[in-house]
């Protein structure tokens, strides 16, 4: 019998398998990613034969309101009925439309042309109102975040007086209110009332847009209104979500410990009871990001905000199919990214969250 080579026996086996087992963070970073891509090409699917499955033929509308100005022959009709089909993609068995659809959206990332702007793509009309989607939503959303988990962990910390008491009825008052109630109310407070901020409007019309200071400033004192109404019902609802965190673990042993060494009251708020509390809601933040990319659509729509709630709306009205999807597909992805992206950075960020085994 020959003898083994020691160097054989202490070498690693080698594959797939043991090499995931070597590395546990890469093998979870795998799968994760994995289940990511299949709920993706699940969600977009099932989008996908939904809208398509609705009532309405876009190209028969489309085609009657040019009848009623100009003048077709049935023969010149037909023809241009079949060609927009082939260019909207509507031609074809219902699966041969998806094929095509994928396709063009996976290797290409066409999402096909506009039915509201023609022939312009709906990726490009839809690209035009994502950056005051995100710039005002965007933007509101993370002041609430940060607002909300400082105020509830104050209004936690602190329970039992006057100021938490005051805090937290407030918060448990105002946090279901709708959006656009409080933008209502603002409007009629700050723009007809005492006049002091436009009530509509993403920027002042006689400004040519770019990158200025005078552009800039518009920017963002026509934002002002839209982006209090979200803040203000937003930071609600984290003061109370963060407050209930905060509550059971004021008894915990470690915080009285922390104590009992003489450690000051904020840094054991700050560097103890914040952190146990804060990491639910990150996660709870992160999903919130995905989904303001389908904008406040009653926030855009009083306040005319030329952003994706406003953009849906109008291709919901014309029967878009492109646009309609291309919006819904976009916080699809972008809904699954922040939960993959949580899912990878929570082990990270703490330790008694076990990778998947």
């Amino acid at each position: 019998m020959a003898p083994v080579d020691k160097a054989e026996q202490a070498a690693p086996p080698r594959g797939l398998r043991p090499w995931l087992s070597r590395h546990p963070l890469a093998a979870y970073a795998i799968r994760r990613f994995g289940i990511y891509l299949i709920e993706l090409w699940g969600a977009l699917t099932i989008a996908f034969f939904f809208f398509r499955l609705m009532p309405g033929d876009p190209i028969q509308t489309l085609i009657q309101s040019l009848q009623q100005n100009y003048v077709y022959n049935q023969q010149a009709s037909a023809e241009i009925i079949a060609r927009y089909q082939q260019e909207f993609g509507l031609d074809g068995n219902l699966f041969a439309q998806y094929l095509k659809y994928m396709e063009k959206l996976v290797l290409h990332g066409d999402m096909g042309p506009s039915l509201i702007s023609y022939p312009t793509p709906a990726q490009d009309v839809i690209l035009r109102s994502l950056p005051w989607t995100i710039g005002l939503l965007g933007i509101s959303a993370v002041l609430a975040w940060v607002l909300g988990v400082v105020l509830g962990a104050l209004a936690g910390w602190r329970r039992g007086r006057i100021g938490s008491s005051i805090v937290t009825n407030l918060s448990i008052a105002l946090s279901h209110v709708p959006y656009f109630f409080v933008a209502l109310i603002l409007v009629y407070i700050f723009a007809y009332s005492m006049g002091v901020l436009p009530p509509r409007s993403a920027y002042d019309s006689r400004i040519d847009p770019g990158i200025s200071l005078e552009f800039i400033g518009s920017v963002l004192k026509y934002g002002l209104l839209p982006g209090m109404s979200i803040v203000l019902i937003g930071t609600f609802s984290w003061i109370l979500s963060t407050r209930m965190l905060m509550i059971p673990i004021l008894g915990e042993d470690y915080l009285v410990y922390a104590e009992a060494k003489g450690l000051k009251g904020s840094r054991i708020l700050t560097r103890y009871a914040l952190r146990n509390c804060y990491l639910p809601q990150v996660t709870a933040f992160g999903i919130s990001l995905g989904f303001i990319f389908n904008g406040n659509v009653l926030v855009e729509q009083l306040f005319n905000y030329p952003g994706l709630g406003t953009t849906l709306v109008t291709a919901i009205q014309q029967l878009d199919f492109n646009t309609i999807l291309g919006v819904t597909n976009i916080a699809i992805f972008s809904v699954l990214t922040a939960v993959l992206l949580l899912d990878l950075l929570l082990p990270l960020l703490d330790p008694r969250v076990k990778y998947w085994k």
